[in-house]
């Protein structure tokens, strides 16, 4: 069973004000939730609008492009 399934509704929209911050690693989400990057986009995919959630991975892939440890 996935972890992101036994996450509360508050846990979840946590998650989700995380991954949008800028100032939040993929790691440290790990690290507070145990959900590797792979979970936390699916749970990105599943609780976001698809034009939001594309936008959302288009600005962490452009981070990640210029910052070697952004997310």
């Amino acid at each position: 069973m996935p972890k992101t399934t036994q996450l509360t509704e508050s846990e979840i929209s946590e998650i989700i004000e995380m991954a949008l911050s800028d100032h939040t690693s993929f790691g440290q989400i790990e690290t507070l939730y145990g959900l590797k990057d792979k979970d936390v986009k699916a749970l990105m995919r599943k609780n976001l609008k698809r034009g939001s959630y594309e936008a959302w991975r288009k600005r962490v892939r452009e981070f990640s492009d210029r910052r070697a440890t952004y997310k």
